[in-house]
């Protein structure tokens, strides 16, 4: 009797279970916003785990608290909701780095303040990272798809265009500089830096990953920069 009981209580334990599960799924179906956002959130997590190849669509649906169905209502497929966190991924810091202003920035503030929050972006969003390496193992092949992503780019070099302009102007930059090959410079002295940290710190027996070392090597990246620009 006494075993009775106790499966009897294990088992309306495990129903109040699912069925708050249920509520909590049916809660967030009722939400398109909220539920669409969720899967976003639940993919960018695994693709940067896993990458492309290893993420699955069961793991996401679980992780977003919903099901297989709502995810593809959404996304269509995995190559599609995969495009959809990266263009979502690439539109975080392109939204970020209008907030910079940097048509209003003295040219040398405006190159400094670019510089610093691109390597503090990598650092605070190392899925980014993860998910660039992941498409470049790809050769792009699923961000060519976009065409969302290069209008994206094409308002920072815009403005990149006109800090370098202003500069030279002022005799400050040199003529002509390629905003491309500026912000190329930025973006590889982070990427190789943090995407390298564990075998660097290894070899060179020194922790990159200290904070003094990264903020150092922010500044580093700000120095590289505006000296490969100057007149």
């Amino acid at each position: 009797m006494a075993g009775r009981a106790r499966q009897q209580t294990e088992n309306a334990a495990q129903e109040d279970v699912a069925e708050a599960a249920g509520k909590r799924r049916r809660k967030v179906s009722r939400n398109p916003q909220r539920t669409h956002a969720a899967i976003l959130d639940a993919a960018t997590e695994e693709f940067a785990a896993h990458g492309f190849g290893g993420a699955r669509v069961d793991a996401i649906a679980a992780r977003a608290q919903t099901n297989k169905r709502m995810l593809y209502l959404y996304f269509g497929d995995k190559e599609g909701l995969y495009l959809a966190v990266l263009e979502a991924t690439y539109a975080t810091i392109r939204n970020a780095e209008k907030q910079l202003n940097l048509a209003h920035r003295h040219p040398e503030d405006g190159m400094r303040e670019l510089a610093l929050f691109t390597w503090q972006h990598f650092l605070a969003h190392p899925e980014f990272l993860s998910l660039l390496a992941t498409e470049n193992l790809h050769q792009a092949h699923y961000l060519r798809r976009s065409e969302k992503v290069s209008v994206m780019h094409s308002h920072l070099i815009d403005e990149l265009s006109d800090v370098l302009r202003r500069g030279e102007a002022l005799g400050i930059f040199r003529p002509a500089v390629d905003p491309i090959s500026v912000y190329l410079t930025i973006a590889a002295l982070g990427f190789f830096y943090l995407s390298n940290r564990h075998t660097l710190s290894t070899i060179f027996a020194r922790k990159l990953t200290a904070p003094d070392a990264l903020n150092a090597w922010g500044e580093h990246i700000v120095a590289v920069t505006l000296a490969s620009i100057r007149a």
